[in-house]
């Protein structure tokens, strides 16, 4: 017998699993063809977007202090960004993208959209993708008034 309380649950449970799936793919091709990974992209859009303190995109990705630290030392060692000190406050750190960061950002966005007009955007119409986004803006109003942050 479906319930209510089946129903939420299952509903819930299929938007963690596209979303896992979709993520993996997205993952997948950006790891195969740009030698990167979602994580890491999103690093180095936050970063072309003048994000550059480590802490604001740890509290914007959700990570934790600790995992944002080994993510960003990753690629320090790639070569896709580098590392300073705030002139303003010797406590924070900030990052900028390298040459290398840019052209890997040019190549993976291309990767990316690419994929997600296939596996995202390709199986919704205009109207179903309006609709969709709406809804994911308010459930993400909602979740940041609750939780703004992980720190």
């Amino acid at each position: 017998m479906e319930t209510e309380e089946n129903t939420l649950i299952g509903e819930f449970g299929l938007l963690l699993s596209v979303s896992a799936r979709l993520e993996r793919i997205a993952g997948r091709a950006l790891e195969r063809r740009a030698g990167i990974s979602h994580v890491m992209l999103e690093v180095l859009l936050r970063l072309e977007q003048g994000c550059v303190s480590m802490s604001h995109m740890a509290q914007e990705m959700i990570l934790t202090s600790g995992g944002m630290t080994r993510l960003i030392d990753r690629m320090e060692r790639a070569g896709l960004l580098t590392r300073h000190t705030s002139e303003t406050d010797r406590r924070v750190q900030k990052a900028s993208l390298t040459v290398k960061g840019r052209e890997t950002l040019a190549r993976a966005r291309a990767i990316h959209a690419q994929t997600l007009l296939e596996f995202y955007a390709g199986p919704l119409d205009d109207a179903e993708r309006a609709v969709l986004r709406a809804a994911l803006e308010r459930l993400d109003a909602k979740g940041r008034a609750e939780l703004p942050s992980l720190g």
